[in-house]
């Protein structure tokens, strides 16, 4: 792959690279480079917005670069205050520790373990003192840390800001020192703090690195960023049925937005081949979609539970296929049973029993692949079929006796 034919893959989908000049000459020197992303292990599970990174780092190490994955179990503690208008409250030693690990397990399923360096930046931290910590506080002033937007709101707002939330962007910034990166990769949000690493890499005599910011990944409404706390997210050990019925209920718009930013397997060339195809009519948004939801299954589940998703997902939606391909859940009810209204909202489908009896009265519920109205029909312990609440909203259940 030549240099610019490099340059353009590692620019898909990034909001900016600062500075791209930099990142041409250090490629042109052949060398591998090493490229550092850090996670705070804040939650223990990820999503899809977090593989935004993720895909990217991969597509370095596809490169033949070295990727550094760092988990930030000593920032963690502090908490990064990126976005918040409060102090956010630091997470617990047992909390980081088994958040990491968790991490640490999912991240393969992206990643080339081979090209791959986990670390933890309590390894330096750790052993830092309470004067080398001073010295490193030293390099910035409460001038330019107010220059942070999240911070100059809260000063403004007269909302308070506790010292440590200060030593976030610097703790950051001296990780690339510490691993002596070449290329830092974060989220636009993360933008001050990966400045950082330039300045203090400079202040440490190493070369600057280069930074590269990728956009917050909007979640399945289409408007707010991912996010477990808002409930649009896609997480990457759901079932692959949940992936695949997830990633069909994305409108075309944000189709596009997600291929750009998630999908491996649809060059950009290829993309705007296929966005001609749907403008002309050849091709239903609906296929590629699908696509870009068998991709995502299979990059975390495997090709044959992908294509068991898609087949169940067809059996239910489109009336195409063995509705067997769909996974059995079981769901507890009363020895006397549960009405349709109460059975669709244990199952998970409606959020209420107010909101299933509305679903009926519109006919948007099926069972079995048939309309059903009769809100006062029993669902007795041994029932099994697949209801459905709409077009895309759907589960194969068997109910047991709680």
């Amino acid at each position: 792959m030549s240099i610019q034919d490099a340059l353009d893959l590692i620019a898909r989908g990034a909001d900016e690279i600062l500075k791209p000049e930099e990142l041409a000459k250090r490629l042109e020197d052949g060398r591998p480079l090493r490229i550092k992303a850090g996670f705070d292990p804040t939650a223990p599970d990820l999503h899809l917005g977090h593989t935004v990174l993720l895909n990217k780092m991969r597509q370095f190490q596809d490169l033949g670069h070295q990727v550094i994955f760092l988990i930030g179990d000593f920032t963690g503690m502090i908490g990064d205050p990126t976005g918040k208008n409060v102090t956010r409250k630091p997470l617990t030693r047992e909390d980081v520790e088994a958040n990491a690990k968790t991490y640490a397990e999912q991240v393969f399923k992206v990643l080339d373990r081979d090209r791959t360096e986990v670390r933890f930046n309590s390894e330096w931290f750790g052993a830092m003192s309470a004067a080398d910590m001073i010295k490193l506080a030293a390099q910035h002033t409460v001038a330019r840390m107010l220059e942070r937007d999240d911070f100059s709101k809260r000063f403004a707002a007269h909302q308070s800001i506790a010292i440590h939330e200060f030593l976030y962007p610097l703790v950051q910034g001296y990780d690339s020192v510490a691993l002596k990166a070449d290329v830092e990769l974060g989220g636009t949000d993360q933008k001050f703090n990966l400045l950082m690493g330039r300045g203090l890499q400079e202040h440490y005599g190493q070369k600057p690195q280069i930074v590269l910011t990728m956009p917050l990944l909007e979640g399945l409404d289409g408007v707010n960023k991912m996010s477990k706390s808002l409930g649009n997210y896609i997480g990457i050990n759901e079932p692959a049925i949940d992936i695949v019925t997830k990633a069909m209920k994305i409108d075309d718009t944000l189709m596009w937005r997600w291929i750009d930013l998630l999908s491996f397997e649809v060059s950009i060339a290829e993309a705007q081949r296929l966005k001609g195809d749907i403008d002309s009519g050849a091709l239903n948004p609906r296929d590629l979609k699908m696509r870009l939801a068998r991709e995502l299954a299979a990059r975390f589940h495997g090709a044959a539970a992908a294509e068991q998703a898609v087949a169940g997902w067809n059996a239910a939606v489109r009336g195409e296929g063995d509705v067997a391909q769909l996974p059995l859940t079981d769901v507890a009810v009363p020895a006397e049973g549960l009405r349709i209204a109460a059975l669709l909202t244990a199952a998970g489908l409606t959020p209420s029993n107010s909101e299933a009896n509305r679903k009926l009265k519109e006919r948007a519920v099926r069972v079995d692949g048939d309309i059903f109205e009769d809100a006062a029909r029993v669902f007795a312990p041994g029932f099994e079929g697949v209801l459905a609440v709409g077009k895309r909203t759907f589960a194969r259940v068997r109910l047991v006796v709680a």
